[in-house]
């Protein structure tokens, strides 16, 4: 066995082990296990909320993007710290929102701000749909991740049942509190391993930062600037851009809503608004490794994007620093993907089956936990490309649910029930179709597309419902969904 595969097995004992270190005490309801009491200071929150930023995705997915498209990559950095500056406001009000009322979930938010179980359940419905092939990625990438730090191809398959049983294994034992407990590791590691490639990767290869500059102004300097065309040029740039932020400062992804409903504080989430931006900063660093893919690695070697990072890593470090490298990305797997499995068996205990009673909303829970990680892996094992496609969808089709989110802000929802949802239906039709139709190849996002039908839409039928007769209905007659049981609003 080889040292990098030993530190590998290793780590990810430890992040299982520490996940289950996170149980206090036997959750006796759905909101103790999933937000934990509600009592989170400023840096668990903050660990939480961060923990979206490095996923798989990101952490070998930007290195890729930066060999491919140069300089254009670094839309991903300016909607992180845009959209904090308005969570700064949002996530308070959505925190006050969700103490007041008992939300657990995105989906508890819009049944109890539109009045509609119907619309709760549709919204969670598609949070469900579009948040599986985000799992599969982290699992299949965690696979990945072996296979090119080891150099052992064998090793991917049995990584990747190890670290989904010890997800199941400690999200079922210790709920939030588990994710909490393994994100401190995974931002340890990812200090380490951002810091190590940012020195040594560069150094290695181009003799330093500034020699990597020179590198790449002598021999692409192409790359250097946006086009103004082709398939990464300004459009590209700052549609992609704009999706991105109007799904992080909506908090569209369900797995979003644990953390700030879980913070102890509206004080905590501000804190993390200042601060989440600085740690988002590093993306910078797989950028710069992509960077040095460019000056180093031939046409060939570079075009494997996805393993560009773990590639120069090997042969700039020593075995067991790459394996450290390489727990590191496995922790951008784990986590993430215990993040993701906990929005997904709560929203479908909580707005799409809705047992009565607690301990059945609990079991529920757990067999929902169960189920879609044991899909997502053998989606992953079998068929790692089956939902690829899909997963084009995963971000785009959870931006749908920005407009909706915005509308339910102010005291009054400004949409009905069935405006929001038109809106909703509508931009998911568009997005499906311009994703899957093979008839659109403009540089718009395709996501900022379907968002602008979505608001279209929304409009029109608000405007038509308001025409034959009154007003969007204040929330403050139904109750919201206690604590004990899945109950919901009343139906409109």
């Amino acid at each position: 066995m080889s040292v990098t595969l030993l530190v590998c097995i290793l780590g990810m004992v430890a992040i299982g082990a520490l996940g289950l270190l996170g149980r206090r005490r036997p959750a006796a309801s759905l909101e103790e296990w999933s937000v934990g009491g509600r009592n989170f200071g400023a840096f668990t929150t903050w660990l939480l909320q961060a923990g979206e930023i490095y996923t798989t995705f990101t952490f070998l997915g930007l290195a890729g993007l930066a060999c491919t498209s140069g300089v254009a990559v670094t839309y991903a950095l300016p909607y992180l710290p845009l959209a904090y500056v308005g969570l700064y406001a949002i996530a308070p009000v959505i925190w006050r929102m969700g103490r007041d009322r008992g939300y657990l979930t995105q989906g508890d938010f819009f049944a109890d701000r539109y009045g509609s179980r119907l619309f709760g359940g549709l919204t969670s419905v598609l949070g469900v749909v579009f948040l599986l092939p985000y799992l599969q990625l982290q699992i299949t990438g965690l696979g990945l991740v072996i296979q090119l730090a080891t150099g052992n191809k064998d090793a991917g398959t049995p990584a990747m049942i190890a670290a989904s049983v010890l997800v199941v294994a400690f999200v079922l034992w210790s709920g939030i509190h588990g994710v909490a407990k393994a994100a401190y590791l995974k931002d340890a590691l990812m200090v380490v391993a951002l810091l190590a490639m940012l020195v040594m990767v560069p150094a290695h290869y181009n003799g330093g930062i500034g020699h990597l500059g020179a590198a790449l102004r002598e021999h692409h300097s192409e790359l250097l600037s946006v086009p103004a065309g082709g398939p990464f040029g300004q459009v590209w740039f700052f549609t992609a851009m704009l999706t991105s932020l109007f799904s992080v400062l909506f908090l569209t992804m369900p797995q979003g809503w644990a953390p700030v409903l879980a913070a102890g504080s509206e004080q905590a989430l501000r804190k993390n608004s200042i601060w989440i931006p600085v740690y988002g900063a590093t993306q910078a660093i797989p950028m710069i490794v992509g960077f040095t893919a460019l000056t180093t690695l031939s046409g060939a070697a570079s075009a494997n994007g996805n393993g560009v990072l773990l590639q120069l890593a090997s042969g700039a470090m020593p075995d067991w620093l790459l394996g450290v490298i390489a727990v590191a990305a496995a922790a951008t797997a784990m986590v993430p993907s215990a993040g993701i499995v906990l929005g997904m068996s709560t929203l479908v205990a909580r707005n799409v089956l809705r047992p009565r009673g607690a301990r059945a909303g609990l079991l529920v829970n757990h067999g929902t936990v169960v189920i879609a990680v044991t899909l997502a892996l053998v989606l992953g094992i079998t068929r790692p490309d089956a939902l690829a496609n899909l997963l084009l969808l995963t971000y785009s089709g959870l931006g749908q649910m920005a407009p909706a989110t915005a509308a339910a802000l102010t005291r009054r929802p400004l949409l009905r029930a069935w405006s929001a949802g038109a809106g909703i239906v509508a931009g998911e039709a568009v997005l499906i179709w311009l994703t899957f139709g093979d008839s659109y190849h403009g540089a718009i996002s395709t996501g900022l597309i379907a968002l602008a039908v979505n608001v279209v839409v929304a409009g029109a039928v608000e405007l038509v419902l308001r025409a034959r007769g009154g007003a969007p209905v204040l929330p403050d007659e139904p109750s919201a969904p206690s604590s004990a049981s899945a109950s919901a609003p009343t139906t409109v």
